[in-house]
């Protein structure tokens, strides 16, 4: 992890007792994430997630936490967040906000089938819908307007030709708005570490701390590019058009969404493009640098905008 808060055993039985979860068996940190803590907590009850947030404070969680019991409560694979007996989902351990999650089944799956990208479309697909009827709004903190506020930072730190490339990409999407799409709330990081498989089966959507809302096909287009995408930063065309068949099955998508589905995927790219240099060239105190080459959404824009056939 780039950050810990340590918890042990000590420390976890008294907060446990603001819980109707049963006794502490076990606690084990989980080596994943890259802002907050986490650890399997294991009960006479069950198994859990705790969380604890290293960046995120209290008043900023609501939404994301209801969000998950509103999906959970619709039938969604999601995480579901546990109350304590003030029946509050978001408490407080070691100083930090904190959330006890239901622990769901499955495995991250880094090189996953087309029949797994099908289920984890659908699933998208059904997230969507069950969302429409979720109240609260969280406009999205890292759409076009952060891109342009970040982007000035980086140029002079990046190879001549790289940011020119990406002055271009910026300048070309400024071009374009997709308010006009079929709007709701996204997941907005739906990669492969944020699903867990159980088989072929979705076992649970986690990590909802980017969720926000803009245009449905924008977390179409940021999960087909990170499930559905090569190294070289090309289209998996089995595994995409099965995505693409998986979520269709249950919202097709409109004749807007369908024409404005190369540059959202070019946009969906340049603000990970943006987001892991930032990462790369800025990386915040006491974290560290982002693992992944930040360099590889830069091939994604470039194939995409090569490209003729997309998957549609």
């Amino acid at each position: 992890m780039s950050v810990f808060t340590t918890v042990t055993m000590e420390d976890l039985g008294p907060f446990l007792k603001r819980y109707s979860i049963g006794s502490l068996l076990e606690l084990k940190g989980i080596a994943a994430g890259i802002t907050n803590t986490n650890y399997f907590v294991t009960t006479t009850h069950g198994r859990y997630v705790l969380t604890l947030f290293e960046t995120l404070a209290a008043d900023e969680l609501p939404f994301y936490v209801n969000l998950m019991a509103h999906l959970a409560h619709h039938g969604i694979a999601v995480a579901a967040p546990i109350a304590n007996l003030e029946d509050q989902y978001v408490d407080e351990l070691n100083g930090k906000p904190t959330l006890l999650v239901q622990c769901v089944p499955g495995t991250v799956v880094d090189e996953p089938s087309a029949n797994q990208c099908a289920e984890v479309g659908e699933m998208l697909a059904q997230m969507h819908l069950a969302a429409r009827s979720y109240k609260q709004q969280m406009p999205n903190p890292r759409g076009p307007m952060w891109w342009n506020a970040t982007a000035p930072q980086l140029f002079d730190l990046m190879q001549a030709d790289e940011a020119e490339q990406l002055r271009a990409e910026l300048a070309l999407q400024a071009e374009h708005r997709f308010d006009h799409l079929p709007q709701g709330v996204i997941h907005a990081d739906l990669f492969r570490d944020n699903v867990l498989l159980n088989g072929d089966r979705v076992g649970g959507f986690i990590d909802f701390y980017y969720a926000c809302n803009d245009a449905l096909v924008y977390d179409l287009a940021i999960t087909l590019n990170d499930w559905c995408v090569t190294e070289s930063g090309d289209i998996d065309q089995a595994r995409a058009r099965s995505l693409l068949q998986g979520y269709q099955a249950i919202r097709p998508l409109s004749l807007d969404e369908i024409a404005a589905w190369p540059l959202v995927l070019r946009a969906a790219a340049l603000r990970f493009w943006v987001s892991r240099l930032y990462d790369f060239y800025k990386p915040a105190a006491g974290e560290m640098t982002y693992a992944k080459d930040p360099g590889h959404f830069q091939r994604v824009i470039s194939a995409h905008a090569k490209r003729q056939d997309f998957c549609l």
